[in-house]
């Protein structure tokens, strides 16, 4: 037994002594790697695509039904209030306007008969020669003939009005956007011929997600004029998601919207950031958790370091977009982060991701 463990004994003398390092003490410093806060544009949030539209647009229907015999108007027309947009065929209407003529003088003719019956019936039972009964019944003979005279008299009032509204008449100023009917098609009452939109005040109408419903700044710029930024504000946000896309409606109004900026331009509206604080990127290793929400650790004097808690906005393979009050040019700790301390110390060490980050 003890001579065949003596050439492993003598092995093991022979092996270079394994080499063992000591903790660093606590008070050395760890290196870390470093990156240097760079705030992000204003317009640097998330994009959506819309159309501009005129804050106030109706389609304008016909009031009456009939063949129109004329389209005065074209397509991206100017027009004015009072201005002719379109014309039925009258014929139908004056003969419809004739016949209530003739039915107002005929109940005209007919009322006069019945109050001279009911002020004969009058005289007579008042002389006791027919009785009260007969002359009741000629008092309510009268008043129903001055109601249908009344009422003849309104439908022809109608009548005329309808002959009136042969002639569609733009009911305000603005451009014509739409065209939904055309000369020779028999339209009925209420059917919209063409729409009509007030380019005095101009929006751009996007599809927002749920996640973008209360942006801060934004601002468009159009295809037309990729170098023109306008500022817009967020107006009107619609009350309930589309069924089919799950986004809602929404439109930024474009206050002193410049001339060459026409209906149905398509823009980008560019969001800001929410709430307020500047943004930034800075690599994804950079953030941990301790329990009260992601935080940064800022390199300060000596090595020191110290907490900071950052929003996330968004998050990417190996980076991530923040929100946190942090003046230009802060350094944090870019790598390592999780292996550090509150009273930790740190030596910052130049490799790849030292540097600003954007």
């Amino acid at each position: 037994m003890r001579l065949s463990s003596l050439p492993l004994l003598l092995l093991t003398a022979c092996l270079p002594e394994a080499r063992t390092e000591a903790p660093p003490p606590p008070d050395t410093p760890q290196p870390v790697q470093i990156a240097e806060i760079r705030h992000l544009p204003a317009d640097a949030g998330p994009s959506f695509t819309g159309v501009l539209r005129a804050r106030r647009e109706a389609d304008v229907a016909l009031r009456t039904g009939g063949r129109i015999a004329e389209r005065l108007v074209d397509l991206g027309a100017e027009v004015t209030t009072g201005q002719v947009l379109f014309r039925l065929d009258p014929r139908d209407l004056n003969l419809a306007l004739r016949a209530a003529e003739a039915d107002v003088l005929s109940a005209e003719a007919t009322a006069s008969q019945a109050v001279n019956d009911a002020a004969r019936s009058r005289a007579l039972v008042s002389a006791g020669h027919v009785a009260a009964a007969f002359h009741e019944q000629r008092e309510a003979t009268a008043r129903a003939a001055v109601q249908r005279l009344a009422a003849a008299r309104a439908q022809q009032d109608l009548a005329r009005n309808r002959l009136d509204y042969a002639e569609l008449r733009a009911p305000s100023a603005g451009r014509v956007t739409a065209l939904m009917a055309e000369a020779g098609q028999v339209v009925a009452e209420g059917t919209p011929v063409l729409r009509l939109a007030d380019p005095a005040e101009r929006e751009v109408m996007v599809q927002l997600p749920e996640n973008a419903l209360a942006p801060g700044q934004a601002t468009a710029r159009f295809w037309a004029r990729p170098d023109v930024t306008l500022p817009v504000r967020l107006r009107e946000v619609a009350a309930q998601a589309d069924t089919n896309m799950r986004t809602y409606a929404a439109r930024f109004a474009l206050p002193d919207a410049p001339d060459w900026a026409r209906l149905g331009m398509t823009a980008t509206i560019h969001l800001g950031t929410q709430g307020g604080l500047p943004s930034a990127r800075i690599p994804l290793t950079a953030l941990h958790d301790r329990g009260r929400g992601p935080m940064v650790w800022l390199l300060r004097e000596e090595g020191r370091i110290e907490a900071a808690p950052v929003t996330v906005m968004a998050l990417s393979e190996s980076m991530a977009t923040i929100q946190a009050a942090l003046p230009e040019g802060t350094r944090i700790i870019a790598m390592g982060a999780q292996l550090l301390a509150p009273d930790s110390r740190v030596r910052p060490v130049e490799a790849r991701l030292a540097g600003a980050i954007r």
